[in-house]
C-alpha cells in the first residue's frame, strides 16, 4: 500500500491551473438554479418545500433549490440507514476502504469543479476552496489507510497466554447522524461521513442549510465511486425541525457534529437521553468552535508574527473555528506588531470570491453579516479601531478585515466567538501574563506562540490550554495526518479529526478468546 502523503495545493500562478479553474467556474455557473432532491432509502425525493441556496458574493444569484425534509422523512431515513447497516457492517474493511480510495481519485480529477462550487456557494476564494478540496481528498485517503491498519492491529496489541488465542476486533457502531458545518462544506462533510462509513457504519447526512448543494455534489461523488445506495442518506432540513428528530431517534447510535457551542451543547444533551426501545448509550463526537489566541513574546520575529496573525485572522473572512481572534503581545513589541498587522491588512483586497484578485470574500449570509457588524459596534466601545470596520451588503455580505487595539481581556471582543474578520489586540508585561490571558476563555481549540525563547516555548507546551498549539507559525491550516485537529473544554469532545485514533470513535472493541 502506498504511504499516505497530503494532497499538494494548486499553484494558480501556473497559467494552465488558472485556465482550468476558470473553465470549471463557467461549467458550474451553467448549472446554477437547479432543483435537488433528498436521497433516502436509495430513492430521490422532491418535496414541495425547499432550501434556496444563494451566492454570498452576489446574494441575488441562486445556487440551487434543495428539497427540504420534514420529521417524517427524517425518521424514515434513520430506519433506512438501520436496515442497510445489517449488510454494510459485514462488508470487508478492505472493500470499504477501496470505495474511499476511488472517491479520492475521482475528486482529484475534478478538484477544480468542486472548488468552483465552493467559491460560488460558500464564498471561498480560490486558495481557500482549493485547500478545502485538498483536505477532502486527504481525509478519504487517510481514513481508508487507517481502517486497513485497524484491521491488522487487534491481535498484535494483546499479550498472548499459552493455550489460548486472543484477538481484539473493532466493530462498527450502527447508524450515525452527520451534522457538518458550512465553513468547510466539502472537507468536513467528506471527513465526517467517510470516517463513519469506512468503519462499517451507515449514516444520515444532514448538510448545512447554507451549503447543501456542495453536499449534494459529494453524494454524487460517492455514487460515482460505487458506494452502494442507502449507505449515506442525504437529508437536508432545518435543525429545529429535523435535527432533534435525528439525534433523539432510538436507532441512532452516534452523532458526529461540527458547529456552534450552543447547538453542540443542545445536541449533546438530547443525545444523552435514552429513548424507549434504545439499547445503547449514544456516542457524541463534537467540535464546537473556538476563541483562538496568538501570543507574541518580547523576543519574537515581529514580521513573522504579523504575517501569521493576518493569515490566521482574515483567511476565509475569519470564518474558521481555528481563526485567530485574540492577539496578546508583549508591550515592548506591541506597537510594532500592531502597525505591521495594520499595514498588511489594509493591503488585502475584498471582493467577489470568484475573482482571482480577491483576498477576502464575503461572510456567509445576512445573519452572519448582522452579527459581525454588531460586534464591530461593540468593539468601537471596547477598544480603538485601527483598521477596517466597514460593512456593505448592497450586492453581497462584505465586511472589511477589522482590527481593534487596547481591548481588555474581559471584554466581549476577547471572550465571545465572533466568527468573522475581527481581531482584538491586548498588551501584556510578561509571558506568564500572556499565557494567563490566552487561557482565559471557555474554549480551547487552537493557539499560537511566537517566541525564540526556548524556556517560553516549553512553558507554552505545558500550560497553553489548546488542542492544537503551534509554535512560530499561524494557528490555522491543520493538515490531515500531520496536525490531528480538535480542542479542549467548550471547543468539543477532544476528538482528533485527521489523527490516528479518530476511527476508534466510530467503532466498539470486542475481545475474542479461544482455548486451543
Amino acid at each position: 500500500m502506498i504511504r499516505y502523503t497530503p494532497e499538494p495545493l494548486t499553484n494558480f500562478a501556473e497559467p494552465k491551473e488558472a485556465q482550468q479553474l476558470a473553465a470549471a467556474l463557467n461549467q458550474v455557473k451553467a448549472l446554477l438554479g437547479r432543483n435537488y432532491p433528498i436521497i433516502a432509502a436509495g430513492q430521490e425525493r422532491f418535496t414541495s418545500r425547499h432550501i434556496t441556496s444563494v451566492n454570498p458574493s452576489r446574494n441575488e444569484e441562486v445556487i440551487g433549490n434543495v428539497s427540504k425534509a420534514d420529521a417524517r422523512l427524517a425518521d424514515e431515513a434513520v430506519e433506512a440507514a438501520h436496515a442497510r447497516f445489517l449488510t454494510w457492517s459485514r462488508v470487508k474493511p478492505e472493500i470499504r476502504a477501496d470505495y474511499l480510495f476511488k472517491a479520492a481519485a475521482i475528486l482529484r480529477r475534478k478538484k477544480h469543479v468542486f472548488s468552483a462550487w465552493m467559491m460560488l456557494e460558500a464564498g471561498k476564494t480560490r486558495a481557500e476552496a482549493d485547500a478545502d478540496t485538498a483536505e477532502a481528498i486527504d481525509f478519504m485517503e487517510y481514513y481508508a489507510r487507517q481502517m486497513l491498519q485497524l484491521v491488522q492491529r487487534g491481535a498484535e496489541q494483546l499479550t498472548q497466554t499459552p493455550g489460548e488465542r486472543n484477538d481484539l476486533i473493532y466493530l462498527p457502531l450502527g447508524v450515525g447522524i452527520i451534522i457538518p458545518p458550512w465553513n468547510f462544506p466539502l472537507a468536513i462533510v467528506a471527513g465526517m461521513t467517510t470516517a463513519a462509513i469506512v468503519a462499517g457504519n451507515t449514516v444520515v447526512l444532514k448538510p448545512s442549510s447554507l451549503t447543501p448543494v456542495i453536499a449534494y455534489q459529494f453524494m454524487e461523488l460517492l455514487r460515482e465511486a460505487g458506494v452502494p445506495d442507502g449507505i449515506v442518506q442525504y437529508v437536508p432540513g432545518g435543525g429545529s425541525e429535523i435535527g432533534d428528530v435525528l439525534v433523539s431517534h432510538k436507532l441512532t447510535r452516534f452523532i458526529s457534529f461540527t458547529g456552534s457551542k450552543e447547538v453542540g451543547i443542545h445536541l449533546h444533551e438530547i443525545s444523552a437521553k435514552v429513548q424507549p426501545g434504545q439499547l445503547w448509550l449514544k456516542r457524541f463526537v463534537g467540535e464546537m468552535g473556538g476563541k483562538d489566541a496568538i501570543v507574541v513574546g518580547e523576543d519574537a520575529d515581529p514580521a513573522a508574527a504579523a504575517a501569521g496573525i493576518v493569515t490566521s485572522a482574515f483567511g476565509y473572512s475569519g470564518q474558521k473555528c481555528s481563526a485567530c481572534s485574540r492577539v496578546i503581545v508583549h508591550h515592548r513589541l506591541y506597537d510594532e506588531v500592531l502597525e505591521r498587522v495594520r499595514e498588511l491588512t489594509v493591503q488585502l483586497k475584498m471582493g467577489d470570491a470568484a475573482e482571482a484578485a480577491t483576498d477576502v470574500g464575503p461572510v456567509i449570509d445576512r445573519q452572519a453579516y448582522l452579527k459581525i457588524a454588531n460586534y464591530i459596534r461593540v468593539g468601537q466601545q471596547e477598544g480603538q479601531l485601527v483598521a477596517g470596520g466597514g460593512c456593505d451588503d448592497g450586492t453581497g455580505y462584505f465586511i472589511e478585515p477589522t482590527i481593534f487595539a487596547g481591548v481588555d481581556p474581559d471584554a466581549r471582543l476577547m471572550q465571545e466567538e465572533i466568527f468573522g474578520p475581527v481581531v482584538a489586540f491586548t498588551a501584556v508585561s510578561s509571558f506568564e501574563d500572556a499565557l494567563r490571558i490566552a487561557n482565559h476563555s471557555e474554549y480551547g481549540l487552537t493557539g499560537s506562540v511566537y517566541t525564540n525563547n526556548r524556556q517560553h516555548i516549553e512553558q507554552a507546551k505545558a500550560e497553553f490550554q489548546a488542542g492544537n498549539l503551534y509554535i512560530n507559525r499561524k494557528c490555522t491550516g491543520a493538515i490531515v495526518g500531520v496536525h490531528p485537529f480538535g480542542g479542549f473544554n467548550m471547543s468539543g469532545t477532544d476528538s482528533k479529526a485527521g489523527g490516528p485514533d479518530y476511527l476508534f470513535l466510530f467503532t466498539q472493541p470486542k475481545l475474542i478468546s479461544e482455548r486451543l
